[in-house]
């Protein structure tokens, strides 16, 4: 599990490579990747758009911005927790990605939570040895 802590906002997240989905011979490898965000903050916030920046093993980029995650905008209250689950197709065995959550605190304070980057990795990639 990838973890990163902003502001009290706690993001962890774990990938799954899904081969049971995924066409190593037509070049398409799917991944899901499930998302906890805790808040350990002193108020209540709320998740209002998400920035991810996908790269494939190819160096290709990706960028997909929206509104909140899972058509949510979900508020977290101090202690709790959100979890979603969601996916990414890439047309190489592996890749990366790295992100923000645009969030706003109940005070009115708008800030970036970072999303931890991590890596997509399936056993169909090519090892090397050095």
């Amino acid at each position: 599990m990838y973890e990163r802590v902003t502001r009290g906002i706690r993001v962890a997240v774990e990938p799954a490579y899904l081969d049971d989905q995924s066409d190593p011979e037509e070049g398409q490898y799917l991944w899901s990747y499930t998302v906890t965000i805790e808040n350990n903050g002193p108020e209540p916030v709320q998740l209002l758009s998400r920035y991810w920046h996908i790269t494939d093993a190819m160096g290709h980029i990706q960028e997909v911005r929206g509104p909140g995650v899972v058509g949510a905008q979900p508020v977290i209250d101090p202690g709790k927790t959100f979890q979603y689950t969601s996916g990414c197709p890439l047309s190489t065995a592996s890749g990366h990605m790295v992100g923000t959550y645009q969030m706003k605190s109940a005070s009115g304070e708008a800030f970036e939570a970072e999303i931890p980057p991590f890596i997509l990795e399936s056993p169909h990639e090519r090892r090397q040895v050095h």
